[in-house]
């Protein structure tokens, strides 16, 4: 077995772990400054719509052309009157975006730049966008955005519970914060393809925390019956066994994205393509980030309040204090019954580090080793 995968067994049955949740606040802290980093990003700049949303029209020259993006944008922008992008694509061609213009202005900017470029009227390709067509696209993206998350939680809040649709409320809005922010901070056009992108990678973000909490929810059945973990704890548990999973899935999702956004946009000078690739490549990563170091700590705060967990967190920590008072390991103060249908006697709670030897806990007490009665 690869070393990956031997670590990945480990932390699913408890030998190794992180204590992600009892770190939580350091968590809490970096993605606030993060999220206020992008909220500011986006006061400051705002975004860059494209002609999509706004209206306008698009100028597609014949393929190598020896004029200068910088030359060609401050023809476009004196042709005009309005702000001009210009890229420059693969195959030497220029695109060339104007916004705010009409029919008749775009046929007067196709004469005037082909007399700057020197070449024929004809050979630019002009394409128009209006904007009350721009208008209803936006509408639609919002309402699309809406629906999709009115739909999460109430799948999660059936599926789970109430506490873990909130946790997962709360990653998504992250999610798209961020990756909005990052749009704002980088300048990158705004157009249907990053509508798409966002959506796309909250279905990611959605998988990763489904995963975590499915996890959770089997852990934690009959969670009240013993004294053996708390809840955080189990759900500290629940990340680490499936840390490797989500790692594994957001590291194969990446590599194509970011083969899009730094070879085909960077390298390969498509332009276009940044649109959904940055959306994709900083809301995967943003979303792996959250459903681990912000949903699950979340559902854990959020369900460690409730009476029943207050009470049952003293009933550890009680149990652990006699059992370091009597100079015994921690795990000989677990509860006399089972936890779980399906969970091994001898399961630990993923801590750093590894855990005590089971055996060592029914020696020296008069019975033999194995399940409790």
């Amino acid at each position: 077995m690869s070393k990956l995968g031997t670590l990945g067994a480990r932390l699913h049955h408890g030998e190794v772990g992180y204590d992600f949740v009892k770190n939580r606040k350091i968590w809490y802290g970096i993605s606030i400054l993060i999220t206020i980093t992008a909220i500011v990003g986006l006061a400051v700049r705002g975004l860059h719509m494209g002609i999509e949303f706004q209206g306008g029209a698009v100028f597609t020259t014949p393929k190598n052309m020896s004029a200068s993006v910088a030359q060609t944008e401050t023809w476009a922008e004196e042709a005009s009157g309005h702000d001009a992008i210009v890229q420059k694509l693969g195959d030497g061609s220029l695109r060339i975006q104007i916004a705010g213009t009409d029919t008749q202005q775009s046929d007067q900017i196709k004469e005037d730049l082909s007399k700057n470029l020197d070449i024929s009227a004809e050979k630019i390709n002009a394409d128009l966008v209006g904007p009350s067509w721009g208008d209803q696209i936006a509408n639609k993206a919002w309402q699309g955005l809406g629906i999709f998350m009115v739909l999460v939680v109430i799948y999660l809040a059936i599926a789970f519970e109430w506490r873990m649709a909130l946790a997962a409320f709360v990653a998504l809005i992250h999610d798209i914060t961020i990756t909005v922010g990052i749009y704002a901070l980088v300048g990158f056009e705004v157009t249907p393809g990053t509508v798409i992108g966002l959506l796309t990678i909250l279905g990611y973000s959605l998988y990763d925390t489904v995963v975590v909490f499915d996890s959770l929810k089997e852990q934690t059945r009959d969670i009240t019956k013993q004294t053996r973990w708390t809840y955080a704890e189990i759900a500290n548990r629940s990340i680490n066994s499936t840390l490797v999973r989500s790692i594994n899935t957001t590291v194969v999702a990446l590599l194509p994205v970011a083969g899009l956004l730094f070879i085909g946009g960077g390298v390969l000078g498509a332009g276009m393509l940044n649109d959904i690739s940055l959306s994709l490549f900083v809301g995967l990563a943003a979303g792996a980030y959250s459903s681990i170091f912000i949903a699950t700590p979340l559902v854990a705060d959020l369900k460690e309040a409730e009476p029943q967990m207050k009470a049952l967190k003293k009933r550890v920590l009680a149990k652990r204090a006699q059992a370091a008072a009597k100079g015994e390991p921690a795990d000989s103060a677990a509860d006399e019954g089972t936890y779980g249908a399906d969970e091994p006697d001898d399961a630990a709670p993923a801590v750093v580090g590894p855990r005590n030897q089971p055996a060592s806990r029914g020696r020296g007490r008069g019975r033999p080793s194995g399940k409790r009665r």
